[in-house]
């Protein structure tokens, strides 16, 4: 017959990688229990084997009767056997004893053995073995073991008297047995007491074993860091360290061996992407320097993917809360080990964009962006932001915006608004935009052999065969990546931003991601395509009518609004005066509590609608305009107020004819009406700037400044003009752009814009971020006063005038009597 083939499995070298310390012990324990098990069940079977044969021996069946006289040696045995369990004769009755020698004379049903199945007279058989016989004999059914009761004192009652009694408690031989064995055995596998440490003693032994875990960490990076290619095997051993089972350091030395592992990974990586061998590669034969290098990058690939799965397999543990068997590490450890895990999962994902395995970690990462841990969400979404701000090609924020665009719709954009933000950091200046058939250049070919004999000569073929392999390697040699292939993956990657903006719109306008979808719209307003223009904008409108946006929400949609249309939407016959309107409404909401930051996108919006279209704006809309940030500038914080009064400072130079305001002379017909939310017909010419004489004697000392200079007319020169601090930068704009220096391809400007780009100084913007008071602090802060100090100190004579001198001496002089107090006296004359 053959042997039984075992159907279990051999273990693959990758689960045996994968098969922890903790793993073997546990198996090793395992097994130690079984044997034990078996061991015990082993014994018990031999015990109630002898008891069966002992059962056997006592109850064989033996008729009453041997006429013959077959079996006289049995017959005295079994006599003898029942002369030893008969009680003793002189114990009982004269009666008793002659009634069962009567009895034995006579054999009948009652006086048989009732355990035996055969008749009284059965022929002699062949010798059968006793446990054959004993299975022959049919089973007695288990009944309990009859109760020993105990007598007590009996109770006597009017009935009469009631006997009591108690059962005496059975103890089972057996179970005795097991339990001593049992106890033999624990007494075997205790070892001698550990001696318990103080907790000098504790925490001296733990600095130990930590500096050698460091020791020993820092001696395998150092191995491998000099020599990767003969050290690779090396990593495995570091790597195995991520399962330390001393409890005392086991939270210390994972973190530290996660951060070693990363550090190294980011060194030792090559800077291209490692593609497994073909068959055909394999079978080929190799140079020694070939298969080292072959060698060590497969390694480094196996134990780069055997690291990304224990690092993930660390904050799968924490996210749901799973805690091992070996109890090693606590819950409360494991936040911390899964916020150093994400921290390298970061690191690697901005550090080695280009390497294996980076899919995945976008996969790992994009999730934990909108986590419930606010530290570990703001950890990914920088992370994001740095490599969409360094991806230069635009293939991994591809990739990134692809994994986020889906992770959003499938949370039914349910999801943390910064998210989206990160969106803001791409580097996307340039798409492809579509051609007509005409217009597209065909890349260019390399003539073929026939058209070439045909057209040149022999020398001139020669050099154009010379001349087409340079630009070949020139092409192979460049490592710039061409500029076709850029254009192609930034239109995609924004072709996948827009969708998720305007799904957003279309289906979730009450979500908390409005605000960033509409500064996204904002910043990528200039590449959208001029089709959706139109839609776009009645979107934005119908958003602002429905009312159930915020102050800030409604900023985002008016200043989307206008840089939709100061871009390509210069060419489209739009009027954009509702949203001028919408604005004009809005500025009173905001205040110096809540809304202050608010002040910054109203500055960007004003910057967007007066200054850089000032060609389609009219006089009365930047009069109206002006006078209200004017009054806006009275109730806001300083550095907002700043800002306020620079854009008026702008608007004033921009739109020379509102220098009116400065009067206190009506211009025609008409009040002026501040309630009115139409600027075009609050009749803003018949008013004056009355709030810069009250902004004047503000306590911040650049707000004076600013109010005096608007004061006079905003003057470029004389006492009234700016301090070279704010308006430096406009000055030496100026200057190199009169002497010619034009950066950045910028247009030139004529001779009357160059003033305009003189007095423009620092932006609104800057200044308002410049004088911030964020950080709870005067800003600028306030000048200590300069006191010269003293030698004499004045006495008071020489600043008290007479009178009072005079009563300080004569109370100065009298002599303090102590009089008891008698507070009734006072009493009584108060109360009548």
């Amino acid at each position: 017959m053959k042997a039984r083939r075992n159907k279990k499995q051999i273990p693959s070298f990758r689960k045996l990688l994968k098969t922890s310390k903790v793993k073997l012990e546990n198996k090793l324990k395992n097994k130690q229990f079984k044997q034990q098990s078996t061991l015990k069940k082993y014994r018990k079977e031999q015990r109630k084997l002898r008891q069966a044969v002992k059962d056997a021996v006592s109850k064989r069946p033996i008729p009453l009767e041997d006429p013959k006289g077959k079996r006289p040696g049995k017959r005295i045995e079994r006599e003898e056997e029942e002369e030893e369990e008969a009680l003793p004769l002189d114990m009982m009755d004269e009666d008793d004893l002659q009634l069962m020698k009567d009895l034995g004379q006579r054999a009948s049903f009652l006086t048989r053995d009732l355990s035996s199945s055969e008749p009284v007279h059965v022929k002699k058989r062949k010798r059968e073995h006793v446990i054959e016989k004993y299975e022959k004999i049919p089973r007695a059914l288990q009944t309990a073991p009859e109760k020993e009761l105990i007598h007590l004192l009996p109770i006597k009652d009017k009935s009469g008297i009631i006997p009591q009694t108690r059962e005496k408690p059975v103890i089972d031989s057996n179970q005795d047995e097991e339990d001593q064995e049992e106890v033999e055995l624990e007494e075997e596998i205790i070892e001698d007491p550990v001696r318990e440490l103080t907790l000098e003693e504790h925490l001296t032994e733990r600095k130990k074993k930590l500096q050698e875990k460091k020791m020993h960490i820092a001696a395998l990076a150092s191995a491998i860091l000099s020599d990767p290619e003969s050290n690779i095997k090396k990593l495995k051993e570091l790597r195995s360290m991520l399962m330390e089972q001393d409890p005392d350091v086991a939270v210390t030395v994972r973190k530290l061996v996660i951060v070693s592992l990363m550090e190294l990974f980011k060194d030792i990586t090559p800077s291209y992407k490692i593609r497994p061998l073909t068959e055909a590669e394999k079978s080929t034969k190799i140079r020694k320097e070939t298969q080292k290098l072959r060698e060590f990058e497969e390694g480094l690939v196996s134990q780069y993917k055997f690291y990304l799965e224990n690092l993930e397999q660390m904050v799968k543990d924490w996210k749901q809360r799973k805690l091992k068997k070996s109890n090693v590490i606590s819950l409360k450890a494991y936040k911390g080990l899964a916020e150093v895990a994400v921290k390298s999962l970061c690191e690697l994902l901005v550090a080695l964009p280009h390497f294996n395995f980076h899919n995945n970690i976008i996969v790992l990462i994009v999730p934990l962006m909108n986590d419930v841990s606010k530290l570990i969400s703001e950890m990914c979404c920088e992370a994001v932001k740095k490599l969409f701000k360094q991806d230069k090609l635009g293939q991994a924020s591809l990739g990134v915006i692809k994994v986020i665009s889906g992770f959003v719709k499938g949370r039914n954009y349910e999801v943390r608004p910064e998210m989206l933000k990160t969106f803001l950091c791409l580097r996307i200046k340039e798409i492809e935009v579509k051609k007509d058939t005409e217009d597209i250049n065909k890349p260019k070919k390399f003539m073929t052999f026939k058209e070439k004999r045909k057209t040149l000569s022999r020398m001139q073929r020669k050099w154009k065969k010379a001349e087409e392999k340079l630009e070949r390697e020139l092409r192979e040699a460049e490592a710039s990546e061409s500029t076709e292939k850029k254009l192609k993956l930034h239109t995609e990657t924004l072709n996948i931003v827009f969708v998720t903006y305007f799904r957003i719109l279309k289906k979730a306008q009450r979500s908390p991601l409005l605000p960033a979808v509409l500064e996204g719209l904002a910043k990528f307003a200039h590449l959208i395509n001029v089709e959706f223009f139109d839609d776009l904008l009645v979107v934005l409108h119908t958003l602002i009518e429905s009312g159930d946006l915020s102050y800030q929400e409604s900023l985002h949609c008016v200043q989307t609004a206008f840089h939709i249309l100061s871009g390509q939407g210069d060419v489209l016959n739009i009027d954009p005066m509702k949203f001028y309107t919408h604005l004009y409404k809005t500025l009173f909401k905001l205040h110096a509590g809540a809304t202050n930051e608010g002040v910054e996108i109203v500055l960007q919006c004003l910057d967007i609608m007066l200054t850089k279209r000032r060609k389609q704006v009219s006089q009365q809309r930047a009069l109206a305009f002006i006078k209200r940030l004017c009054t806006l500038a009275l109730h806001v914080l300083p550095n907002s107020s700043i800002g306020i009064l620079a854009i008026n400072r702008i608007l004033m130079h921009t739109f020379p004819k509102t220098d009116l305001l400065l009067d206190n002379e009506s211009q025609g017909s008409g009040v002026f009406l501040p309630e009115l939310d139409e600027p075009e017909y609050c009749n803003a010419q018949n008013t004056a700037l009355w709030e810069l004489h009250a902004l004047r004697r503000h306590y911040h000392p650049i707000v004076q400044r600013f109010a005096a200079h608007l004061m006079a007319g905003a003057p470029s020169e004389g006492s009234e003009a700016l301090k070279p601090e704010l308006s430096r930068r406009g000055f030496l704009f100026w200057r190199k752009m009169k002497n010619g220096f034009n950066p950045k391809g910028l247009r030139k400007e004529t001779h009357d814009d160059l003033p305009w780009r003189m007095e423009l100084g620092m932006s609104a913007t800057e200044l308002f971020e410049t004088y911030s008071m964020a950080a709870m602090t005067f800003n600028p802060p306030v000048e200590s006063s300069n006191s010269k100090r003293k030698d004499k100190v004045i006495q008071g004579d020489s600043f008290l005038n007479e009178d009072l001198n005079e009563l300080i001496k004569r109370h100065c002089n009298e002599v303090g009597t102590h009089l008891p107090l008698d507070f009734t006296k006072y009493l009584q004359s108060s109360l009548r």
